[in-house]
């Protein structure tokens, strides 16, 4: 989570800001009667961790869009591309959310998702990972026109 923050104009202060506001909005959740975890705590947390800095980076566009007027429509539309795909990610199965997210979040590589998912060896999880990225582009495409996409 740290290395997504960081990445995305964030601080290593600010990643640990997000994470304890997830793990209250975990507690808060899990004390609710109604509420049932359908992930991994860990999916789940990171999936927090996601929204809650997009709606720190919204909150910092607003601001910096009052002082420079207007620039900050790109970083709108990139953080509404960043929800859409963020949707789609999380409609699909457990196994391909986290191995996307390993590999495109995480930045780890092969043979550590390999590890990590208990895989054979880096080639399975290769082969995994086109698949759910297959998958991942069929669903966008299904739910959005390619016209959503373009500025």
């Amino acid at each position: 989570m740290v290395r997504l923050i960081i990445k995305n104009n964030g601080t290593e202060d600010e990643a640990k800001d997000i994470y304890q506001e997830a793990i209250v909005v975990f507690w808060q959740k899990a004390r609710q009667p109604e509420f049932v975890l359908t992930s991994k705590i860990s999916t789940f947390l990171y999936s927090v961790c996601l929204n809650l800095w997009r709606k720190e980076l919204e909150r910092k566009s607003r601001l910096s869009s009052e002082m420079k007027d207007g620039e900050t429509s790109s970083n709108h539309d990139q953080l509404e591309r960043e929800k859409v795909i963020q949707e789609c990610i999380n409609s699909l199965g457990e196994t391909c959310r986290q191995v996307l997210m390993y590999y495109y979040f995480d930045n780890y590589s092969m043979q550590e998702i390999a590890e990590k998912m208990g895989f054979a060896n880096a080639d399975t999880a290769k082969s995994k990972k086109y698949k759910c990225k297959k998958e991942l582009d069929n669903l966008i495409k299904s739910k959005y026109k390619a016209t959503d996409f373009l500025d």
